[in-house]
């Protein structure tokens, strides 16, 4: 196993899957100059030609619309959203087209187009560069939706993305992207749909997303000997895997989902309706959604962090679910 960077395990997975399939391509905002912003493009450019790794102007529409055409004509493009909260400039091309046209055309068009885009907390980017929209997706009907927390998913997930049919966003948290983790060599996909149990536990259950996974883990270390945490990161949205949940709810009778996002209308809240609907009577307590607030960020680093859950906040809710 060498250590990689969740950057470079990006990079890995698209420059694999455009030297396997070369309907593969690239487009967004400088991904043609010297690997993009981020650098998830280094080599690609300079390897595989212009026509594979495509800069655009900045017009968001203008480029996710032609993801739809050139999808649409039988390729499979990869769209950079340098930030997530550049995305919503797309939307019409999106959720109008991309979405829904494979299910409007009577499945006679495939729709293998991967959205990337960047999200997170803790960079201090205030309220324009700082959002969580993953909800947003996840209520379109037509797109599968993926939160990568680690090297080895980034990796994994991007290549099960970019090799299915149907418009799948990739979002990526920024906090890790430089952070190094071990990542085995060889062909490997983290298939789309199958949660992570990160940590095994019998008291309370406590589904992650994102780089709340990492935060959850550290809270569960915390617990240790005195309450036993099993921590679930159910690496897709869309689809969700519940089976995992239900499975480890039955267990543990308790329900705690930890997101960064705001708390209103959260995928917290999704996890916790589809427990209470298909796993009741496994509840022991009332299931409980830790998230963000529902402002926007703040650009003062100790009111950001005080909006978003955080290790001891974590411990806090869960001893308190346990009483």
């Amino acid at each position: 196993m060498r250590k990689i960077t969740y950057c470079d395990a990006l990079n890995e997975a698209m420059y694999e899957e455009m030297v396997r399939d070369d309907r593969v391509f690239v487009l967004g905002e400088d991904v043609d100059i010297d690997g993009g912003v981020f650098n998830f493009t280094r080599r690609i450019a300079d390897e595989l030609g212009p026509r594979r790794c495509v800069g655009t102007p900045i017009s968001e529409e203008g480029f996710v619309g032609l993801s739809v055409g050139a999808a649409a004509t039988g390729l499979r493009p990869i769209v950079e959203i340098m930030y997530m909260d550049f995305i919503m400039l797309a939307m019409d091309q999106l959720v109008n087209q991309m979405a829904k046209l494979r299910y409007m055309s009577g499945g006679q068009f495939t729709m293998p187009v991967t959205i990337r885009a960047q999200s997170g907390h803790g960079t201090r980017e205030s309220a324009q560069h700082s959002q969580s929209l993953e909800a947003w997706f996840a209520h379109t009907p037509g797109f599968k939706v993926c939160m990568p927390a680690t090297a080895y998913d980034a990796k994994g997930l991007l290549k099960a993305a970019i090799r299915d049919d149907n418009p799948v966003l990739v979002i990526e948290n920024r906090i890790v992207l430089y952070d190094e983790e071990e990542v085995p060599e060889g062909e490997w996909i983290v298939p789309l749909g199958k949660a992570d149990v990160v940590r095994s536990g019998t008291d309370v259950t406590v589904v992650a997303t994102a780089y709340s996974r990492h935060k959850a883990l550290k809270a569960a270390a915390e617990l240790e000997g005195r309450i036993s945490v099993e921590v679930i990161d159910p690496r897709t949205i869309v689809p969700l895997d519940m089976e995992a949940i239900l499975g480890s709810v039955a267990k543990t009778g308790r329900l705690l989902v930890v997101h960064e996002s705001p708390v209103r209308c959260g995928i917290g809240a999704e996890i916790v309706r589809r427990v209470v609907a298909e796993g009741f009577d496994y509840l022991d307590a009332p299931p409980i959604v830790h998230a963000g607030a529902n402002i926007p960020i703040p650009f003062s680093p100790p009111l950001e962090d005080a909006c978003l859950p955080q290790v001891e906040t974590i411990v806090n809710a869960i001893e308190d679910l346990v009483r």
